[in-house]
């Protein structure tokens, strides 16, 4: 079995359409013939299908409220058993602490606006905000994902101007997008077992545990940080909106300016204190004494 992609499939266009799903899965875009999720409880989550089979399903087009798998007749899509956050499921949810997309095909058979004449289209890819579990319609208890799209490629279901456009006068112009590694902060955090470099705490959710990668120098303009591990730091949720926001920077013996403390360190984690001179220097607000 190939290994598993996250993001876009090279030479399949978000807008693709497919005849049924054995064409979808040899184009790799959703690999299961029959399952709604494609992933891993390690690996997380690749792709997802709307095909119209669960009764609970939201599709607003730029977000989704998607019902987990499990537990429904497939001959009436009504819920028949409670759903578990494992398997799939546990995979999907997985990709709400890692930040991995899911790509996001649609079929002919879902009750929505969005969909496909006939068969089933590739619609781009999604990020999974949250997950929650929930009584559905039928009483039984199902897992709940909320998907938002996240794709640079127009919507395909968008619908035609139905006036004819007044073009204004085009200029040529370069546009620039980060493209955050996810594999760099994945390993940051790995390597210092998912607990905050400023506090120790390691937050445990029912996908695995969960922190932030905080860069050190920010990456997009007028920074310009490098996406790079020696520019990453792993911090709670709450410390990573602290560091930020210039709330505390810290020291290039890695004292902690503005909070007691000295900032936790791992056996393969660098960290370099030029860019800790940089955020000193342009978020600083609570500074050493002598700075």
């Amino acid at each position: 079995m190939p290994d598993r992609v996250f993001g876009e499939i090279p030479g399949v266009p978000v807008g693709s359409t497919f005849t049924d799903r054995a064409s979808l899965a040899d184009a790799g875009i959703h690999r299961p013939h029959m399952a709604g999720i494609s992933g891993s409880e390690k690996e997380g989550a690749d792709s997802i299908v709307l095909s119209g089979g669960y009764e609970d399903d939201i599709d607003e087009g730029d977000f989704i409220i998607y019902t987990g798998h499990g537990g429904n007749d497939p001959n009436t899509g009504k819920q028949v058993a409670d759903q578990t956050l494992t398997r799939q499921n546990l995979a999907l949810a997985k990709n709400a602490t890692t930040g991995l997309p899911v790509r996001v095909s649609r079929g002919s058979n879902l009750d929505s606006p969005h969909v496909p004449s006939t068969g089933l289209r590739y619609d781009g890819l999604y990020r999974v905000e949250e997950y929650w579990h929930e009584k559905g319609r039928s009483g039984f208890e199902i897992c709940r994902f909320r998907l938002v799209r996240e794709d640079e490629a127009p919507a395909p279901w968008a619908s035609p101007p139905t006036k004819p456009l007044v073009r204004p006068e085009r200029r040529p112009v370069r546009t620039l997008r980060i493209v955050r590694n996810t594999a760099i902060t994945n390993r940051v955090k790995e390597l210092h077992g998912y607990r905050c470099q400023v506090c120790g705490v390691r937050l445990e959710t029912p996908a695995g545990p969960y922190a932030e990668g905080a860069h050190i120098r920010p990456l997009g303009e007028p920074h310009n940080g490098p996406d790079q591990e020696d520019n990453v730091l792993c911090l709670c949720p709450n410390h990573h909106v602290l560091f930020d926001l210039g709330a505390f920077t810290i020291g290039d013996d890695f004292s902690l300016h503005g909070l007691p403390g000295v900032l936790r360190t791992a056996a393969g984690h660098e960290i370099d204190k030029a860019q800790l001179a940089y955020h000193r220097l342009h978020f600083g607000i609570a500074a050493a004494p002598g700075e």
